[in-house]
């Protein structure tokens, strides 16, 4: 059986267009790999941002609905995206944020790994992983953010479930 290597890509709802773009490829720094429109509604942008090479793995999806009315985090959902930073990096970006006015928790450990915790714009929980290990993913070397502590790939997704014992076997034997 072949297994799936991760995560493809994570889509998410947002608010007005110009604000996710500004956070994503201005704050975090990301590259904007392209511009469709969601299929299933021709009036709306869907905005793909990832790392220098656009790889899956790196890849989040918005489709961006002005008056949409905001998430909320729950059993079923995605309740944050995590994305892998060199190891070195989190003083950067806790820099980075304090000088933008963008609000930011502190780090905490998890896993033996710190985890810088934020929201964007609209809600939508992100987090930035400082991860040691060697990653093969291309930073945006032309982007707002340094390549030596720009945002590489995912590192994971949390998912809120109410109960686990049927999804722990999916996501540990197949996924």
């Amino acid at each position: 059986m072949r297994t799936i290597p991760g995560i493809h890509h994570v889509t998410a709802i947002a608010g007005p267009a110009q604000e996710n773009l500004d956070f994503y490829a201005g704050l975090l720094g990301l590259r904007f790999v392209k511009k469709t429109v969601n299929f299933d509604d021709p009036g709306t942008y869907h905005f793909y941002y990832g790392n220098g090479t656009g790889q899956p793995g790196s890849i989040l999806t918005f489709f961006p609905w002005a008056n949409a009315f905001p998430g909320k985090n729950g059993t079923g959902f995605a309740t944050a995206t995590a994305f892998s930073v060199p190891a070195s990096a989190l003083d950067f970006w806790m820099e980075r944020f304090a000088d933008a006015a963008y609000d930011f928790d502190a780090p905490i450990e998890r896993f033996g790994e710190q985890v810088l915790a934020l929201n964007d714009p609209h809600g939508l929980p992100i987090e930035l992983v400082a991860d040691a290990r060697e990653d093969s993913a291309e930073p945006w070397a032309h982007g707002p953010v340094p390549a030596e502590a720009a945002i590489r790939a995912f590192h994971g997704v949390t998912l809120s479930m109410r109960q686990a014992d049927r999804s722990i076997p999916l996501i540990a034997e197949v996924f």
